[in-house]
């Protein structure tokens, strides 16, 4: 079906029905107020699609376009590809395909002129045809814009991978899902988005926003998701976080068959994972003395931590100390609000106080991120870090903060400590214990907490 005959579809359903809903499949609109189509083998006026790359983006002109010359040199391998191909019905351009490979970020974008998406929000959905051709080993997520500098996602990881092979399907989403307290939708000039990560092959059609509709797609709640215990989902933990899990377990058992059951541990996501690689030397160092035992899991958010505990990660020890650091993760791409991970936080407390009844925990301030100190992600962890003290109660909890040992006397944080301005290196290892040992020693040499008497 050509672009014409698509045309001439529309304007007969706008006669008869007043509508478009009739025409692309989402739920009536209410009389006067038609669906806002985004895309239907055209982007709407005003509107552009765009391929995204991780340091580019790509305006759509023709019939298709490549990011592969921009990934050539940083990311040689990896291949990033949009382009018009026959959508739900047959009609020839009628979909977007985007085609990626080895690399951690792609996608197809609709964004111009800017929208008004408030009339959606109160009971409104998003709707979209989509084909995985192939997602063994990628993932994607769904994203609309909420202001300026803001966008929310979706992940459609495991729901994507079993939709492989599956033909075309149509998505509805609450517009809940994207919006949360004080965000602005006034004027949001990237309505909808498609990302990829990993290597994978998908198709989109379709793509409008109405007023009312039944979701068929869950998403979680961003007032509950921290406190929530989930597994790690994501495209490129799905292979090791369950088995690493597992292994944990087994090593816990092994300590204990050996008699040398821990007597610290530490319980994080990827800055604390670092002590079995650049931290190892300084872990030798400090902490083998104590049979410590590591439980940091890169990616993990709080309800991750919160889901491994519940499920045996510290079952049958009783170590003197349990250091916990957390929450860097609900402020990366989640972008939770700092109370929500507080929460989380809290949640994760309550689960250690209640499985090592014994133990004395150091609850550990946020490590910084960003190159100085109003970088926004660092902003968030400071918002965090204020609210953590409150958690503590100096004799069963203990709050630390030793970010100072990171930073310089203006605030700025070194490639020379965290070469990524996220995780340290051996350096920066070393600098973590060091200024750590007081606080941590004199915890280890406390007597272990009595046991509360449950009734």
């Amino acid at each position: 079906m050509g672009k014409r005959a698509r045309s001439l579809i529309r304007f007969t359903c706008l006669l008869v029905l007043g509508t478009l809903a009739g025409c692309s499949g989402s739920a009536p609109a209410r009389p006067g107020e038609p669906d806002l189509v985004l895309f239907d083998g055209q982007p709407r006026r005003g509107l552009q699609v765009v391929a995204l790359a991780p340091d580019t983006e790509q305006v759509l002109a023709g019939d298709a376009v490549s990011a592969d010359h921009a990934l050539a040199r940083r990311f040689p391998g990896s291949a990033i590809g949009v382009r018009r191909v026959a959508g739900p019905g047959g009609d020839e351009g009628g979909a977007l395909a985007l085609d990626w490979r080895a690399i951690w970020k792609s996608g197809v974008r609709l964004q111009g002129a800017p929208l008004d998406l408030r009339p959606f929000l109160a009971g409104g959905t998003l709707a979209f045809d989509l084909k995985v051709d192939g997602l063994a080993t990628g993932g994607i997520v769904f994203k609309v814009g909420c202001g300026p500098d803001c966008e929310r996602q979706v992940s459609y990881v495991v729901a994507g991978r079993a939709a492989a092979g599956q033909g075309w399907r149509r998505v509805v989403l609450s517009m809940a899902c994207f919006v949360r307290d004080g965000d602005d939708m006034h004027a949001v000039e990237r309505p909808f988005a498609l990302e990829g990560t990993g290597s994978g092959a998908i198709s989109v059609a379709n793509v409008a926003l109405a007023r009312t509709g039944t979701p068929n797609t869950p998403c979680p709640d961003w007032r509950t998701v921290a406190v929530t215990p989930a597994t790690l989902d994501e495209s490129w933990s799905l292979d090791w976080w369950l088995p690493r899990h597992r292994q944990k377990l087994a090593e816990v058992a092994r300590m204990r068959a050996e008699g040398r059951p821990p007597q610290l541990v530490f319980i994080g996501d990827s800055i604390t994972q670092g002590w079995e690689k650049e931290g190892a030397p300084v872990w030798r160092q400090y902490y083998a003395r104590h049979d410590a035992l590591g439980l940091g899991f890169g990616g993990d958010r709080t309800e991750n931590v919160l889901w491994r505990l519940q499920h045996g990660a510290v079952d049958g020890i009783d170590p003197k100390v349990a250091v916990l650091m957390i929450g860097t993760n609900n402020t990366g791409l989640r972008a939770d609000f700092p109370a929500t991970t507080v929460a989380g936080i809290r949640r994760n407390l309550d689960e250690l106080r209640r499985r090592l009844p014994r133990t004395r925990i150091l609850l550990l301030a946020i490590f910084p991120r960003d190159a100085t100190p109003d970088g926004p992600a660092r902003r968030t962890n400071d918002r965090i870090n204020a609210l953590l003290p409150a958690l503590a109660d100096g004799e069963r909890v203990s709050y630390l903060d030793i970010n100072a040992a990171f930073l310089d006397q203006e605030g700025r944080l070194s490639n020379d400590v965290m070469p990524d301005l996220l995780h340290p290196n051996a350096r920066g290892y070393a600098a973590w214990a060091t200024a750590m040992q007081p606080a941590l020693g004199r915890l280890m040499a406390l007597p272990r907490l009595v046991a509360p008497v449950l009734p």
